[in-house]
């Protein structure tokens, strides 16, 4: 039986702001629905994946917890397995969280996003809406607009004449892409978080310019009847030697006004072998330079967006963090955000390294796992006799994109339910996306009905190897629990999916009053 905690123990330990790993096991749709405010979405289906990063001090304090279904005494059970000594289960879950006249908020991303809407109220950030932005455009005025979100996002989808700039690239780069004092700069996200930081960063930093937030950013602009572009091109250059200056002397006094500290490769070195403190080291440059050149054990979280999605990337709250950033700017600012929003010991370490490429992801519970599975062509013979079953276990979104042809969509964490809907066959044959997922769940699979077999390298391996992909929510086992639908991504209902967005963000200032752990300050 995992150790338990009740409601009133918890909030006293988020309250105390000492190192605590509060996390929601359940799938990313029901934990969108209810969730407490600062546990972080890591799904049983996906904790081996994830863990090892996310809560990489195996003696910091985790607090599991769910709807009351169980998933969270059986993700106690494996993360013991994987020797983290201080786990225990929210008793009675979330249920009894309500129960104790505690708030539970929906959406994902919520302390980043209720930052935003603090930091708007408290520094009146300035904002202009799509309607005002349009006539501007339409008179040719002096200006530029800003699209503080990464490239695929603005490439996706974006105002018209956007020029792509991520977050914590702002004050970096406005210099030179509004080097006229006179331009008026224009900062839009999709929604509304990214647009305020983004602009606050470049009024705290001092551009001279007039800077404004879009309102409700790209959606506030299809909202207005506005049509977006989509397939937008337009990357800011390589800043100029003088805008590289600036930001990093302007950056520097934000970081001192915050408290941000200083690090260097011996501190860093020191702080990492403290078995009694968790350090993450994040790199907040642009993903393609993070490729060519890091720090070992670095991980790629671009500035803006570890400011927007806090909870994705430091799993315990209380940590020590570390931003890298050689030209000093980046990490500056982000530091200064971060130090806003609670986090209380933040530094800045000025170096780049030269580990190149992508890390191997830190997968936990792979030795416990089959060795070898099938390779493509071995279960291409085995679906020619009708010998096999496929179950795919990857991601909702990517079955639809792409899966093999016959096979069935589950969630491994409710494997039990979702085979009991596939039709018995010679061998049950797991995939996933490259093939970890399917081969973890091997054994687990082996427990409702065997054989069981995994495909080596997965779906890719599959489609690399020439094979065709079948595209479609077809033999669906299990419901789509594993994704939240962000308003843009709906097939119906897009208007009123945004309209209930906005809402709800606008809405987020009056929730985080109620719950009253906020540390934030402007």
């Amino acid at each position: 039986m995992a150790r338990t905690i009740g409601t009133r123990a918890l909030r006293a330990m988020i309250e105390a702001g000492g190192e605590l790993a509060l996390i929601d096991v359940r799938e990313e749709l029901p934990f969108s629905e209810s969730h407490l405010l600062y546990a972080r979405s890591l799904p049983l289906s996906r904790l081996e994946l994830r863990l090892g990063e996310l809560v990489p001090r195996r003696a910091t304090p985790i607090v599991l917890c769910d709807g009351g279904e169980g998933l969270a005494e059986r993700a106690a059970a494996k993360i013991t397995h994987f020797r983290y000594a201080d786990v225990a289960v929210l008793e009675g879950g979330i249920a009894a969280w309500e129960k104790a006249g505690y708030t539970l908020f929906s959406g994902t991303n919520v302390p980043s996003k209720a930052f935003g809407e603090f930091i708007e109220h408290e520094r009146a950030t300035p904002a202009i809406d799509a309607a005002e932005l349009h006539a501007l455009m339409a008179k040719g005025a002096n200006m530029v607009v800003l699209d503080s979100r990464p490239w695929d996002e603005y490439h996706r989808i974006a105002i018209p004449g956007g020029i792509d700039v991520p977050g914590a690239e702002l004050v970096l780069r406005a210099k030179d892409m509004a080097p006229d004092p006179a331009t008026l700069v224009v900062v839009n996200c999709a929604g509304r978080t990214r647009s305020i930081i983004g602009a606050q960063s470049l009024i705290d930093a001092g551009l001279p310019n007039k800077v404004v937030a879009l309102r409700n950013g790209t959606m506030g602009w299809s909202l207005a009847g506005f049509t977006p572009a989509h397939g937008a091109d337009r990357k800011a250059p390589a800043p100029s030697p003088a805008a590289r200056q600036w930001a990093k002397d302007a950056a520097a006094k934000v970081a001192a006004r915050h408290g941000v500290g200083r690090a260097d490769l011996a501190a860093l070195a020191r702080w990492r072998a403290d078995e009694g403190r968790t350090t993450y080291l994040f790199d907040v440059r642009d993903p393609p330079e993070y490729e060519a050149g890091h720090l070992p054990g670095a991980i790629s979280a671009p500035g803006g967006q570890l400011v927007q999605a806090t909870d994705q990337y430091a799993g315990t709250l209380g940590a020590r963090i570390v931003l890298a950033d050689p030209l000093d700017a980046r990490a500056l600012m982000t530091g200064a955000w971060l130090k806003r929003m609670g986090w209380r010991d933040v530094s800045v370490l000025a170096e780049e390294g030269n580990e190149k490429g992508w890390p191997a992801p830190a997968v936990l519970g792979l030795e416990d796992a089959p060795a070898s599975g099938l390779d493509a062509a071995e279960l291409e013979k085995l679906l020619a006799r009708n010998a096999a079953a496929v179950v795919d276990l990857g991601s909702s979104r990517a079955y639809r994109e792409g899966h093999i042809p016959g096979a069935w969509f589950a969630i491994r964490s409710r494997l039990d339910h979702a085979l009991a809907r596939v039709p018995k066959s010679e061998v049950l044959v797991l995939t996933s996306e490259d093939g970890l997922q399917a081969r973890l769940a091997v054994r687990e699979a082996e427990a409702v009905r065997g054989p069981v077999r995994f495909l080596d390298g997965g779906t890719r391996a599959w489609a690399a190897a020439g094979r065709a992909l079948a595209t479609g929510a077809e033999r669906m086992a299990d419901e789509p629990l594993d994704l939240w639908l962000k308003a843009y991504e709906r097939q119906s209902g897009v208007k009123a999916a945004m309209e209930e967005y906005l809402r709800w963000e606008l809405d987020l200032l009056n929730r985080i009053a109620a719950d009253g752990t906020c540390r934030f300050t402007a």
